[in-house]
């Protein structure tokens, strides 16, 4: 064997020596750290490559038992097998001085945090010690709705909008729904009829026209960069599937884009696909507010609305605490009332019971019909009273009124009704007597109108409510030894471009030539066993779309959304009163790619 040869061997045997520390793999992972505590590394088989030798002595490799046991905190070696609690604390406390013993409550701890998706996780950290109000959406947020049943209203209602009203081929009649095609966090190209799924760099990744997928030849010449301009995804024909509302519309349309393009209509062929899109978006929207979904809800509300008995002890324990609570939510009085009444009572009550509102006491105050996102942005959208016994509207003078009161006007003004509608974020401010919006956590399932706009425009901490993360989690931890495995197999598809270029700008071995050309065999080997491994992975989320969170082995925009402008986010709103109203909650360690290889045992640092 060369002395290459053995050179080759020697700088790749670390990698297959995986088992040591968990914490680097951690330090690695590209997906959210929140998620990936506790992954277990896994070895890499080299027995089909030629330049990374399978000859390594199992002595030089820790007990993988030993090892997850330290690292995970089970214990401590010098207990004779009986492993001290929060043995995995105590080497931080030693660094600064302190010991376990030193310690009245850490060895109390359990031996590992338990985590679910009940969980709230933080991107940017808050202390509710600091926060003086806090404000819910109703629909997806308060009020989580059974799918596909409260879907099947809205998609039922729309396609009867479509042929009765506006003339589109009675087969529309025939469409039939299916929420689980769709993944939140896709776009939608309403001129071309697309539905993308693209990365944190706006590379898209994934890409279908209505149900049937685009090439990569035709995706990348459609939305990679032309010569003088990159595709933003903000321009007016691109609409972020950003809320579970929209699963109707991208079902819908994407059923009218293979109408158009495979019948014979010339009423379709006649409209272009954003035409389309506008028509049916309208068809859906007037569903929400002509009766199509209210009266039904009204109803039947058992069959459409998911009871959390958790809700009202959580705003209950807000307000105890002296935090002021309020209601800010699209939907108009009618429907807010219904759906309010039944997740308050936990059941369908009488009208007269109904007309009561009790749960408006659980409230500081509600808004209904708020408009946003242009709540947040125009500062003189108007302000109106709502009598809660009819739903009738009354004129206010908004700011000009609660001035004119005088001292304590914001109060004399609540004391006249806490019902409005309308109205924009300096009318809440002044009723909640608040100014600095960092003082207000709004949680809502809109990553838009509720996150980004609440946090980008007036500065308001927020959290975000995904219902999917408890599935997405629960998949994740089924599958978290792929994604391990696809963590060190792109290391090492890394460590072996390193190595090459060693050998291509240094090296005048007689044999480099051929060392390159297995090193180069050894990748193609190991690229297609990680392409496969990794749609594997991505398929146990969706068949599709793959992970919410990740594409291909990026953030995908979706996750980086989340991370930069959701402060918290959690699976269901009632998860926040599983915490204490004083709670501080702490962000996670973030590092770049040098530092994070830096941590990583497996290699050196010449400085």
């Amino acid at each position: 064997m060369s002395a290459l040869k053995l050179q080759t061997v020697a700088s790749l045997i670390g990698m297959i020596i995986m088992q040591k520390n968990i914490l680097a793999f951690n330090a690695k992972a590209s997906f959210r750290k929140p998620l990936i505590n506790g992954l277990k590394p896994c070895r890499v088989s080299s027995t089909s490559c030629k330049s990374v030798s399978s000859d390594v002595d199992s002595s030089d490799v820790s007990d993988p038992t030993v090892t997850n046991q330290l690292v995970n905190g089970v214990g401590s070696p010098s207990t004779g097998g009986k492993y001290e609690k929060s043995y995995r604390y105590s080497a931080a406390l030693e660094s600064v001085g302190l010991s376990i013993n030193d310690m009245k409550q850490v060895s109390n701890l359990p031996e590992k945090r338990t985590l679910s998706a009940n969980d709230v996780f933080c991107n940017r950290e808050l202390k509710f010690s600091g926060i003086s109000a806090i404000g819910f959406d109703m629909d997806y947020t308060l009020a989580q709705y059974q799918q596909p049943a409260f879907d099947q209203l809205a998609f039922d209602g729309a396609k009867e909008k479509l042929v009765n009203k506006l003339g589109y081929p009675k087969e529309v009649l025939d469409f039939r729904y299916d929420h689980t095609f769709w993944a939140r966090g896709l776009i939608i190209d309403t001129k071309r009829g697309n539905f993308l799924k693209i990365d944190r760099h706006k590379y898209v990744r994934v890409a279908y026209h209505g149900f049937e997928p685009v090439s990569p030849i035709t995706r990348k010449y459609l939305y990679s960069r032309a010569f003088n301009k990159v595709v933003s995804f903000s321009e007016k024909n691109f609409v972020n599937m950003d809320t579970l509302f929209q699963f109707v519309d991208a079902h819908l349309f994407a059923l009218l884009v293979d109408l158009k393009d495979k019948g014979e209509h010339e009423f379709l062929d006649l409209k272009t696909y954003e035409e389309i899109y506008k028509e049916l978006r309208e068809s859906v929207d007037l569903c929400h507010r002509d009766g199509v979904i209210k009266d039904e809800v009204a109803k039947n509300p058992e069959k459409y609305i998911i009871i959390d008995e958790g809700l009202f002890p959580m705003l209950r324990e807000y307000r105890r605490a002296g935090v002021k609570v309020f209601l800010l939510t699209n939907s108009y009085w009618e429907y807010t009332m219904q759906a309010m009444n039944y997740l308050y009572h936990e059941k369908h009550v009488d009208e007269t019971t109904k007309k009561k509102n009790e749960w408006l006491d659980e409230f500081d105050l509600t808004i209904v019909g708020s408009c946003k996102p242009q709540y947040m942005l125009d500062p003189y959208l108007n302000l109106f009273r709502v009598n809660p016994e009819n739903g009738s509207l009354l004129n206010t003078d908004g700011l000009y009124e609660i001035a004119a009161l005088g001292p304590d006007g914001a109060k004399k003004f609540l004391e006249q009704g806490t019902v409005f509608q309308g109205g924009n974020w300096k009318h809440l401010q002044a009723m909640l007597e608040i100014e600095a919006g960092e003082e207000i956590l709004y949680v809502g399932d809109h990553l838009y109108s509720d996150v980004l706009r609440s946090k980008r425009t007036l500065g308001w901490r927020s959290a975000f409510i995904m219902p999917e993360l408890e599935e997405e989690m629960r998949v994740f931890n089924e599958n978290v030894s792929k994604l391990s495995s696809v963590s060190e197999l792109r290391n090492l598809r890394e460590e072996l471009s390193v190595f090459s270029d060693s050998i291509k700008l240094k090296s005048t071995d007689e044999n480099a030539e051929e060392t390159l050309r297995q090193i180069e065999e050894d990748d193609q080997l190991i690229k297609e066993k990680l392409a496969a491994l990794n749609n594997d992975w991505h398929e146990a989320f969706h068949p599709i779309w793959g992970a919410m969170f990740v594409t291909g082995y990026q953030d995908s925009r979706f996750a980086f959304f989340v991370q930069n402008y959701a402060c918290l986010y959690t699976s269901k709103a009632s998860n926040l009163g599983l915490f204490s109203t004083t709670r501080a909650f702490r962000t996670m360690n973030e590092m770049l790619p040098h530092d994070k290889l830096i941590a990583d045992d497996y290699l050196r640092f010449l400085g």
